[in-house]
């Protein structure tokens, strides 16, 4: 019946994937490449997450 307060796992996934992707960016763009890979990475285990939900709701 409350379905609709409940929040959307897959939401906060992309959120935090943008988050990270962006961060990466800035960090690149200082010329932190360490930090670049490092963000990077987690957001493509973000991304992989982000995946598996999409394809466990079909």
């Amino acid at each position: 019946m409350f379905g609709f307060l409940k929040s959307d796992p897959a939401k906060k996934l992309r959120k935090n994937y943008d988050k990270k992707t962006t961060d990466a960016m800035l960090a690149q763009r200082k010329g932190d490449i360490k930090t670049y890979s490092m963000l990077t990475a987690e957001a493509e285990k973000l991304w992989a997450e982000l995946e598996q939900l999409k394809a466990d709701k079909k």
